[in-house]
């Protein structure tokens, strides 16, 4: 949870000021790990030691219940804004409405806490397993209750909005993080109503001191479930991001020589010299799905103009590796410094129906044409002719 805080904090902090998504999930990872630091024993036993005794449990509920009012607010600017009020869906104005009571809610539980904490728990003796210890006391049950309201109802507001998410979700890896965080939601609303129960229980019958223990072992076992899962289901989309710009990056590598040799002909034709791949690969001025697209044009382009450098015209139905040896014959007609001569034959890509479909053309030439790049241009053999009277 800290990797991914830490991970996901430039561009929360930096990033843009309409951008409310990610400041959101940001604070909902970065609370969510600061309290699962306060579970660690050198922090937990470093809190407990100051004059406040458990303060590790107090801060704990003051950063899970921050954590819990940042994810209702992700849910909130998940959905947008709409041009008027007449076009927001029910469950979007429910999800608003739930997020300014939940706003001064928070407030009011971290309140409420803090005056439970100070008066009615008993405090007398450090606790290393609150929740175990203090089974059986009606301050501590008080005090939890508390919280386990605010964090229930918040969880579960959170796990309907994200199911009903999960089924307008236009792509699968969206659908599987949203469900994937639906589903913890689910095991922190089963956390806080089983603890609470727990506790109310031990009020009017004490449990042995083995069996608080064991119970506070296993919840808090499936509290470590719900973490995993809610931040490996809100990365899903992030790194499926991720796969794109590197799929995207490696046909930039791809393009990088058949592009490079035709911006070298034809220099005034890029924005920009061509220049060595790495250093073309860290533009991160331009993102890699445009460059590419220009880089698609750029070559389109610088092709056309080869037909006055052709020697001869492509032939048809021959596939990339006729694309680039007529691209490779040409500029080599081209760097002899011959003028241009009248417009060739068209070399002619199969029809694509998407940019996607274009690109991946591209590809096979590039393949093709670093493969001819080894070799020397040569002319395309001359058909064999049929000796007279011999049939064929």
């Amino acid at each position: 949870m800290t990797a991914v805080a830490l991970w996901r904090m430039p561009a929360a902090l930096w990033g843009d000021e309409e951008d409310r998504r990610r400041r959101a999930l940001w604070g909902c990872y970065a609370g969510f790990a600061a309290a699962l630091w306060t579970k660690t024993q050198y922090v937990r036993v470093r809190l407990n030691d100051s004059p406040v005794i458990d303060l590790a449990v107090l801060v704990k509920h003051y950063t899970a219940t921050i954590a819990i009012l940042a994810i209702l607010s992700y849910i909130v600017a998940i959905y947008g804004r709409y041009e008027s009020d007449v076009d927001v869906p029910r469950h979007v104005r429910f999800a608003r409405t739930v997020q300014r009571v939940a706003a001064r809610a928070a407030l009011a539980t971290l309140v409420l806490l803090t005056v439970l904490f100070f008066t009615v728990v008993d405090r007398s003796h450090p606790s290393d397993r609150f929740v175990a210890d203090h089974a059986g006391e009606w301050g501590a049950t008080l005090y939890y209750t508390v919280f386990y309201v605010y964090l229930g109802a918040a969880s579960a507001v959170c796990a309907v909005q994200w199911w009903l998410a999960v089924r307008s979700a236009p792509r699968r890896h969206l659908r599987i993080g949203l469900g994937m965080m639906a589903v913890a939601m689910v095991i922190g609303v089963a956390y806080t109503v089983s603890r609470g129960l727990f506790l109310w229980i031990s009020v009017a019958d004490r449990p042995s001191e083995s069996f608080a223990l064991s119970f506070d072992k296993w919840t808090e076992a499936g509290q470590v479930v719900l973490f995993t899962l809610f931040a490996v289901g809100a990365s899903i989309p992030a790194f499926a991001t991720g796969a794109r710009r590197l799929r995207l990056w490696r046909a930039q590598a791809a393009l990088h020589p058949l592009w490079r040799d035709l911006m070298t002909a034809f220099p005034e034709q890029p924005f920009a010299p061509p220049a060595p791949l790495a250093r073309e690969l860290l533009r991160l001025g331009t993102p890699a799905d445009v460059r590419i697209d220009r880089w698609a044009a750029d070559i389109a382009d610088a092709v056309e103009q080869l037909r006055h450098w052709a020697p001869e015209g492509p032939a048809a139905g021959r596939g990339p590796e006729e694309s680039a040896r007529w691209i490779r014959a040409a500029l080599a007609a081209h760097a002899t410094g011959a003028p241009a001569g009248p417009a060739g034959p068209a070399l002619v890509p199969p029809q694509a129906a998407d940019q996607d479909g274009e690109i991946a053309w591209l590809l096979r030439v590039s393949a093709a044409y670093r493969d001819a790049v080894r070799k020397p241009a040569t002319p395309r053999p001359a058909p064999v002719p049929t000796p007279k009277g011999t049939p064929s």
